[in-house]
C-alpha cells in the first residue's frame, strides 16, 4: 500500500468517526425540540424492532413540541409503548392517529449534565482518531522496515497524517463546543 492510500484511508476513516459523532450529538437534547430527540428509538412493530422514522413522520410544530404521525394508525400503541420505555422521561400523549410529545425546559443541572455528556462523546471520538493515526503510523513504520518506502516518504506520509489528525480533531472541538451552546442557550 502507497503511502497516500494510507493517507486517503486515515482521512476517510477519521472523517467517518466525525460523523458517528455528529449524529450521536443530534440526538441531545438542547432547549428545543427536534425530530432527532426520538430518531434513535425502535419500535416493536409486529414483532421485530424497527426505527421510528420508518413507521411515522415526526415534525417540530413548537419550540417544546414534537408530533409524532404513524403512517399507521394501527402502530400508535407500539409507538406508545417504545417511547415510555426508552430514556426520554417524556409521556406521550395519544390524541387520535397523532402523538404529541411536550418537551419540558431543561433545568441548570440537566443541561450541565448534558454538556458533559457531549464533551465525552467529543473524547471518544478523539479517542477514535487518535487510533487511526497511531494505526497508519504502524502501517508506515512497517513499509519502511519492510523497504516499500524510503524513510523521507514515511516521514512526509507522517507529517500529512499529523496534519489531518489535527483537522479532524479541530472539527470535534467545533462541533462538541457548538453543541454545548446550543444546550446552554436554548
Amino acid at each position: 500500500m502507497a503511502t497516500q492510500a494510507v493517507v486517503s484511508e486515515s482521512r476517510a476513516k477519521m472523517q467517518k468517526a466525525v460523523d458517528v459523532l455528529q449524529d450521536d450529538l443530534k440526538g441531545f437534547r438542547g432547549g428545543r425540540a427536534t425530530p432527532a430527540l426520538v430518531d434513535h428509538l425502535r419500535v416493536d412493530y409486529y414483532g421485530s424492532p424497527t426505527p421510528l422514522k420508518s413507521l411515522a413522520t415526526v415534525s417540530a410544530p413548537e419550540a417544546d413540541l414534537l408530533v409524532i404521525k404513524p403512517f399507521d394508525p394501527a402502530s400508535v400503541k407500539d409507538i406508545e409503548k417504545a417511547i415510555k420505555s426508552s430514556d426520554l422521561s417524556i409521556a406521550p400523549l395519544i390524541e387520535g392517529k397523532f402523538i404529541r410529545l411536550n418537551i419540558p425546559p431543561l433545568s441548570g443541572e440537566r443541561r450541565k449534565q448534558l454538556v458533559q455528556q457531549a464533551r465525552q462523546a467529543g473524547e471518544q471520538a478523539k479517542v477514535s482518531i487518535r487510533n487511526i493515526r497511531r494505526d497508519a503510523n504502524k502501517t508506515l513504520d512497517k513499509q519502511e522496515k519492510d523497504g516499500e518506502i524510503t524513510e523521507d516518504d514515511r516521514d512526509t506520509a507522517k507529517k500529512q497524517i499529523d496534519d489531518i489528525t489535527k483537522e479532524f480533531t479541530d472539527k470535534i472541538d467545533h462541533a462538541v463546543a457548538h453543541k454545548s451552546d446550543e444546550i446552554i442557550k436554548d
